[in-house]
């Protein structure tokens, strides 16, 4: 969705201006040029989409996609003085080939993962355990779950294991048994409160960060959505054709990292077999052997840029 950070007046009503994350190394991993065609599977507040449509002037071409129609909106009113050149859809990267057949074989596929500014400036949605909200925290207000639900229904042993596998919280069978005994819970504030009286705050973060994250992924799908998405962006890409994939936190990265490395070899099988018997092909040259993080200026002018992490590569011939 757009995961950058955002800075607005205290006197001003109006969202928070989207900026992008790590951009002058989204420009240069995807090599834009003029005449391009570019897939922001991510849109968001449409930072990126921008300057990737201005760098591939004067007839270059973008496809964004998003889940969040709030995000569309504001990406269609920022991306408007590219005329047709941008190409607004409503959908998840997930069903990526399907939503894109009119913009393949593409240069470069962008995904930016995470929450946008946009989504933790209003309280309704739920994202912001610093904002008293309703729980939501769906992408996609018109689908599925809602955090709340998972929150008043599982079990305590369900609660755990997920704010473990999606939070990597340390104290998740502690938060999962003080919510399983303060039921029913509706409220981000009220959920927030809860934490930091279970385990209080001994770390810089707050407490219910991890547990807010591990929400938002089980609700969203997220790391489904990204193993869906990866092999499809590799498809979508012509021969020399560039992905690059910004994520926030380890879990995300993981799943990069290994997709990458997998892709970038020729055999994939496990390794007590002696002959190659899959067949596989490297489809991929990995060009961050290491991920690529914001600097120290970026990280001062926007903090929510402190954890990103850019990995990339580029679709080999054949």
């Amino acid at each position: 969705m757009g995961r950058a950070g955002g800075i607005t007046s205290p006197m001003e009503p109006t969202p928070p201006v989207h900026i992008p994350v790590l951009l002058q190394g989204v420009l240069s991993f995807l090599q834009v040029r003029p005449g391009g065609v570019y897939i922001d599977g991510t849109v968001g507040g449409g930072g990126h989409a921008a300057a990737i449509l201005a760098a591939s002037a004067p007839d270059g071409r973008l496809l964004g996609l998003d889940r969040d129609p709030a995000a569309l909106e504001v990406a269609r009113e920022r991306l408007a003085p590219y005329g047709d050149r941008a190409v607004l859809r409503r959908g998840s990267f997930a069903d990526l080939i399907h939503l894109a057949a009119d913009f393949l074989p593409a240069d470069g596929v962008l995904l930016d993962l995470g929450l946008s500014s946009l989504q933790l400036a209003d309280p309704t949605r739920g994202f912001s355990f610093s904002q008293d909200g309703p729980l939501d925290m769906r992408f996609d207000p018109s689908e599925g779950l809602t955090a709340a639900d998972l929150v008043n229904t599982l079990s305590v042993r369900e609660l755990t294991d997920l704010l473990y596998r999606y939070g990597e919280e340390r104290q998740a069978r502690r938060i999962a048994e003080a919510i399983v005994a303060a039921r029913p819970i509706s409220r981000t504030a009220e959920l927030a409160a809860l934490i930091e009286r279970t385990v209080g705050r001994r770390e810089r973060i707050h407490p219910a960060t991890r547990t807010f994250q591990a929400l938002r992924i089980a609700v969203n799908r997220e790391l489904e959505a990204l193993e869906a998405a990866l092999p499809q962006a590799l498809e979508a890409l012509r021969p020399g054709g560039r992905l690059v994939v910004i994520s926030f936190h380890s879990l995300e990265d993981r799943i990069v990292k290994q997709f990458l490395h997998r892709e970038a070899r020729d055999c994939i099988c496990p390794p007590e077999i002696p002959v190659c018997v899959c067949g596989h092909r490297a489809q991929v040259r990995v060009l961050t052997p290491k991920p690529v993080r914001p600097d120290a200026a970026e990280v001062a002018a926007n903090p929510r840029a402190r954890s990103a992490r850019l990995r990339a590569g580029e679709r080999l011939a054949g």
